[in-house]
């Protein structure tokens, strides 16, 4: 029998699909994937689902999902791919590549900016234009954290006012763009643990989430509020852990800075990696928002474009070039300094260095 896609999914293909899905990555789970996934695997994202088929019998998959980050630099049109797999008795085939490839020509069409997955695959993804990139800082709370906060009342249940999660989620200074139906949605997912503080007037004031499905068990990877509010929640969740779980690690943007010194100043222990494996899709609307920020800061002479496979960034005279996208990708969006890349002159990479890297954060709930 033939194969058949990469291509969507046909609604009545769905419940297969899922079968699919959950014997390939979820065996044991008692709740589907597509519980963990509420705004990727559904059927109104089915258009941006790929499959390879034989006959009825899914053999491969994956699928993005759009997002519109705020950042500094505005708006930034990001496609988020994941649930990538093939069927065990099919790998080697090339038939994952086919399905990522479409997902990259959807992601195109629909005018994303860059694409994002998270993997240790590196090598695999590389060879599609990926390049490891971005910033994450993990903190590893290991002790019951000191906290001037006083008066809060804490609830560890979904049940809450998703408006006025979102009030505080839309406090941050980068992530996606959210619904309140978003909220909602994300509210369901199983096996979460959702944490919140409330003070003495009934009003939230802080909020973190720790698990996701089979993933991110004993991380905190959606969270918001002030520092002081924060500091008293994640020590109410340290003290009051999941059985088994011996600490907790909070993941967050390198730019939230005052909240990572507040708890490596009580302990925690710092480690830094990377947000994902980024692709750059469309160059010129990333490099026209650059240039728009450059000239905010007082930089009317920026030099980034791109012509056929050579990147050339810089300023006047001190322009680099290279044919590596990948350097470029590090560059743009961190974890490399304009001056480990090149040799620029201290003004140079001083201007640079005032627009780059790109702030970019995505948030636990909105991975894919």
């Amino acid at each position: 029998m033939s194969m058949e896609g990469p291509r969507a999914p046909r609604e009545s293909e769905l419940r297969g699909l899922y079968d699919f899905l959950n014997r390939e990555l979820r065996p044991g789970s008692n709740w589907s994937i597509a519980d963990e996934y509420p705004r990727a695997l559904q059927d109104f994202n089915r258009h941006n689902m790929r499959v390879i088929l034989e006959g009825e019998r899914v053999l491969s998959h994956a699928v993005l999902k759009p997002f519109v980050i705020k950042t500094p630099l505005g708006p930034i049109k990001l496609a988020g791919i994941g649930s990538v797999v093939t069927e065990g008795g099919h790998r080697g085939l090339g038939l994952s590549t086919q399905v990522l490839e479409s997902c990259l020509q959807a992601a195109t069409s629909a005018e994303c900016d860059i694409a994002i997955l998270w993997t240790e695959l590196y090598d695999f993804y590389r060879r599609l234009g990926f390049e490891l990139a971005g910033t994450e800082v993990a903190l590893q709370i290991d002790n019951e954290l000191p906290s001037p906060a006083r008066d809060l009342k804490f609830i560890d249940s979904a049940q809450i006012d998703a408006e006025a999660l979102l009030r505080l989620y839309n406090q941050h200074s980068v992530g996606t763009h959210r619904t309140l139906e978003d909220v909602r949605e994300y509210l369901r997912i199983p096996n979460s643990r959702v944490s919140t503080a409330w003070d003495k007037h009934g009003k939230l004031v802080a909020y973190a989430i720790e698990g996701k499905g089979a993933d991110l068990s004993g991380y905190i990877h959606e969270w918001g509020g002030g520092v002081g509010a924060l500091t008293a929640l994640l020590s109410h969740m340290w003290k009051t852990r999941r059985d088994g779980a011996r600490g907790l690690t909070l993941i967050a943007p390198r730019h939230s800075e005052n909240l990572c010194r507040t708890l490596q100043a009580a302990g925690a222990r710092r480690h830094d990696g990377h947000l994902g494996m980024i692709k750059i899709l469309r160059h010129e609307a990333i490099f026209a928002k650059l240039r728009r920020a450059a000239r905010q800061h007082g930089i009317g002479d920026l030099v980034l474009e791109k012509n056929d496979t050579e990147y050339r960034i810089g300023r006047g005279s001190q322009v680099y070039a290279t044919q590596s996208e990948q350097d470029m990708i590090r560059l743009l969006f961190g974890p490399a300094l304009p001056h480990e890349i090149h040799n620029f002159d201290p003004s140079t990479a001083q201007a640079l260095q005032s627009i780059l890297p790109i702030p970019l954060w995505i948030w636990g709930w909105d991975s894919v």
